[in-house]
């Protein structure tokens, strides 16, 4: 039970070290760069939204004049 334990521990720690390591080597966007991107990303996503939103209206609009003409040639 005992080396199991400690097995267990040294695994623990081996793996936060590479954790360590690792984390070492990432490369971070600068301050600007993330700024620049969280913007275009918001614009982006707002386009579409509005894009979508005015096709939605449009084909709302063309459904219910073509069920209105169906209703009077009944």
């Amino acid at each position: 039970m005992n080396d199991t334990f400690e097995i267990a521990k040294k695994n623990i720690v081996a793996y936060f070290k590479g954790v360590r390591t690792e984390w070492g080597k990432i490369t971070w966007p600068e301050k600007h760069q993330v700024i620049v991107e969280t913007f275009f990303v918001v614009a982006i996503v707002f386009v579409f939204t509005v894009f979508i939103f005015i096709t939605d209206k449009v084909l709302e609009f063309g459904i219910d004049k073509l069920e209105s003409l169906i209703r009077t040639l009944h």
